[in-house]
């Protein structure tokens, strides 16, 4: 019995912090937080939802109307069932952005705080690196790249991050321009703080809010760059199960089976508006003056 009264404060006090932090969410925030736990939700269980295998082929099931034989969104030319080749899709699309983001914000922010952290020739190849990079549609040059290195998982994540690294350099040049000139970073020069400890200690605290905020939004951009160079040819290997080549293969049937077209295109909908709402939820949670100053 004596037990029992710390069990109970431990769980009101869990259940107090679960509504403040409820209550501090925006709405934006909760309706990205749900569209992220449905994607994690069909990555991971998307194909045993669908109940049947995505690389069973059956033609005398093909091209079955949503609803058909248990098929929740039907199947494909090759009676393949499409919801469980979107779901196999999930676990294709959703980590080459989340990995090709995670490299431009690795390479954007080391360069952006370089470039601004020095002064003379660094500062001004770095910022002139950074005027040549955004020089170039990213889209264009990373066909190129991917025309010269192959197709494939790895092609796929080092070439989208190295064409998209420049958006976070810049950003983040910006914003630690502005933050070397506060009070407490100005303290910590003058009382002899290394130049690491300065950076990992409180500028990555002033900064990681923005790049937060930035990595969602880049994160959707690169999602649609993959299935974009997927729907080329250039993305995904034939015959994965990404939403690309899904996309490219329903163009043909798109007047006689447009779920094929429909499903696919949802997916890549509610991923990117998931990254969307969340970038936009957390620039409410912190104030839109944490993110721009």
């Amino acid at each position: 019995m004596t037990d029992v009264k710390p069990d109970v404060e431990r769980i009101g006090v869990t259940r107090r912090s679960i509504g403040m932090l409820y209550r501090n969410m925006s709405g934006l925030l909760i309706a990205g937080t749900i569209g992220a736990v449905i994607t994690v939700v069909l990555a991971i269980w998307g194909v045993q939802i669908s109940g049947f295998d995505p690389a069973q082929q059956s033609l005398a099931d093909r091209l079955l109307p949503p609803g058909t034989d248990g098929h929740i969104f039907g199947t494909d030319q090759l009676g393949r069932d499409v919801f469980a080749r979107v779901a196999v899709g999930f676990r294709w699309s959703v980590p080459v952005g989340i990995l090709s983001a995670a490299l431009a914000c690795s390479i954007g922010v080391v360069t952006g705080l370089l470039a601004a952290w020095n002064t003379g020739w660094i500062r001004s190849a770095l910022t002139r690196l950074m005027d040549i990079a955004i020089s170039f549609p990213y889209l264009v040059l990373a066909v190129a790249i991917v025309s010269v290195v192959g197709h494939g998982f790895w092609a796929l994540v080092f070439t989208l991050g190295l064409v998209s690294w420049v958006s976070f350099a810049r950003v983040v040049y910006a914003e630690t321009l502005k933050l070397k000139e506060r009070e407490y970073l100005i303290a910590a020069r003058l009382i002899g703080n290394s130049t690491f400890r300065i950076i990992s200690r409180y500028l990555a605290r002033g900064l990681r809010h923005t790049i937060a905020v930035m990595y969602a939004f880049i994160f959707a951009d690169l999602l649609v760059a993959e299935a974009g160079l997927s729907f080329l040819g250039l993305g995904a290997p034939l015959g994965e199960p990404s939403w690309g080549n899904m996309l490219a293969t329903s163009r043909e049937y798109l007047f006689i089976a447009p779920w094929m077209m429909y499903v696919p295109a949802a997916a890549v909908i509610l991923v990117v508006l998931t990254a969307n709402l969340l970038g936009d939820g957390l620039i409410e949670r912190w104030g839109r003056g944490t993110i721009q100053n």
